[in-house]
């Protein structure tokens, strides 16, 4: 990296590889007292970047310490690339470097959320499983009988396997449209960033729905009563009881 520039570039992007040759890109905006005064850097990165600079610092310097920070990551990419090469995600829907998180899908209506540490990657992550109640429960007992045998040796992935005894979906056995299943509301998909998450429990129904959907649906209706932000009411369409907490304000 050459640290001659002239006035009018004062935004450079320097590409940057990996240890598994994934590409990133660090953005430096040179500020009017450059060199004095430090750069502002950014990337797409799971964690703050910080990067030191002097006076007397140079643009090869601060490319040597995002190589640097990128090795530190690199362990966590290859977490969430496993998973994504392997497993059908749900949500994000294009994951960028600095997601963090991954519903997975396990069946129909069915799914992990997993929020992994990017500093300690392989650990236990977060995990949140959702669908209809009588296929969630016994799987949420299955994750809580079996933490013990999470191994930090192998792979998320792997662990996953075991401690819920099942197998993944993956793009090698199934069509992600198995798992797309529009809500019963609006009949689509997504509805802006969101998701059908919210799912009859009643065995022989499991229709998804839009959290918004459903929230306005049964506050509509008069039969529906409300506590706090919780709506009681009956699923759109088997009739069968239904609760749905109040959609999240956007800011």
């Amino acid at each position: 990296v050459k640290d001659s520039t002239r006035k009018a570039f004062r935004t450079l992007r320097l590409k940057a590889e990996d240890s598994s040759a994934r590409q990133h890109i660090l953005t430096i905006k040179l500020k009017s007292k450059h060199p004095a005064e430090a750069p502002e850097c950014s990337a797409d990165l799971p964690v703050p970047l910080a990067l030191t600079w002097t006076a007397q610092s140079t643009l090869e310097q601060i490319h040597s310490q995002f190589l640097l920070c990128l090795q530190s990551l690199a362990e966590f990419w290859d977490v969430l690339d496993e998973i994504d090469t392997k497993t059908w995600i749900l949500e994000p829907e294009k994951p960028s470097r600095s997601d963090t998180m991954r519903r997975i899908a396990i069946g129909n209506n069915v799914s992990i959320k997993v929020e992994v540490d990017p500093r300690h990657p392989k650990m236990l992550p977060e995990c949140c499983l959702l669908g209809a109640e009588h296929v969630v429960t016994p799987l949420r007992n299955k994750l809580n009988a079996n933490m013990h045998l999470w191994n930090p040796d192998s792979s998320v992935l792997h662990n996953l396997r075991d401690v819920l005894e099942i197998e993944f979906p993956s793009p090698a056995t199934h069509e992600k449209s198995d798992f797309n299943v529009e809500c019963g509301i609006c009949y689509s998909y997504r509805l802006e960033a969101a998701i059908p998450d919210q799912v009859c429990n009643d065995p022989h129904c499991g229709q998804p729905f839009h959290q918004a959907c459903l929230y306005e649906w049964l506050r509509a209706l008069p039969t529906s009563r409300q506590s706090f932000s919780i709506v009681f009411g009956e699923c759109p369409y088997c009739s069968k009881p239904i609760t749905v907490k109040m959609a999240a304000q956007k800011s």
